[in-house]
This record gives structure tokens, sequence and C-alpha cells, in this order.
């Protein structure tokens, strides 16, 4: 089992910029794959960005060359650094994890594990 805990969300004006983290818990399960995905009012929940074990990372078209996604394997930490904000990108911000357990009894298995949640909102 994963608890993902976000946090850095918040209030912030147009061109401004916001720093989300998202810290794993409670599992000795290797980690491959994390990502922040959001959901706007009114909207279905979108990727923004993903980011492998290995560092290798994919962007959503909107946020390309204003988001960074990174991370820290030692913490089990994965960031999103967001500049040039705009009220487009107001949305509950969810962190994401993907797991692989290895069992040589029963068998490996894999699952997702997703966050509580951490508004952002952009004013004009």
């Amino acid at each position: 089992q994963v608890q993902l805990v976000e946090s850095g969300g918040g209030l912030v004006q147009g061109g401004g910029s916001l720093r989300l983290s998202c810290a794993a818990s409670g599992s000795s399960g290797s980690i491959t794959n994390m990502g922040w995905y959001r959901q706007a009012p009114g909207e279905q929940r979108e990727l923004v960005a993903t980011i492998t074990s290995g560092g290798s990372t994919k962007y959503a078209d909107s946020v390309k060359d204003r988001f960074t996604i990174s991370r820290d394997n030692a913490k089990n930490t994965v960031y999103l650094q967001m500049n040039n904000l705009t009220p487009e990108d107001t949305a509950v911000y969810y962190c994401n994890a993907h797991t692989k357990v290895i069992r040589a009894i029963l068998g490996s298995y894999e699952r997702d594990y997703w966050g509580q949640g951490t508004q952002v909102t952009v004013s004009s």
C-alpha cells in the first residue's frame, strides 16, 4: 500500500509560479512511474506530466515549456514546478504513483495510487 500526500497548492496571480510536492510512503514496493494530473471544474481529469524512475518525462501540450516535473527517488517524492501560470491552469492537481511488487510465490502485481489532491487557483 502506498499513501500519497500532495502539498504546495494555493492562490497565485497570473504569471506567477508554484511548486507542488508529493511524498509517497507506506510500501517497500518499487515505484516506477509517477505523475501529476489535474481536474478543472466541469472537466475530466487530464494528464499533466509523468516521469519514470529513470527520469524520462512527458508533458501535456498545454503545459509544455512552462511546467517541469522532477523526482527524488531516495525520498520517494515527485515535484511539479509551474511557471507562467494562467487562469486556465486552475484545477485540483492530483499526484499519481505506479508501483510494482514482486512476489515469488503468489506472483507479481502492479497498482496505481492517487493522492487527495491540492487546489491551484490562478487569478487574472
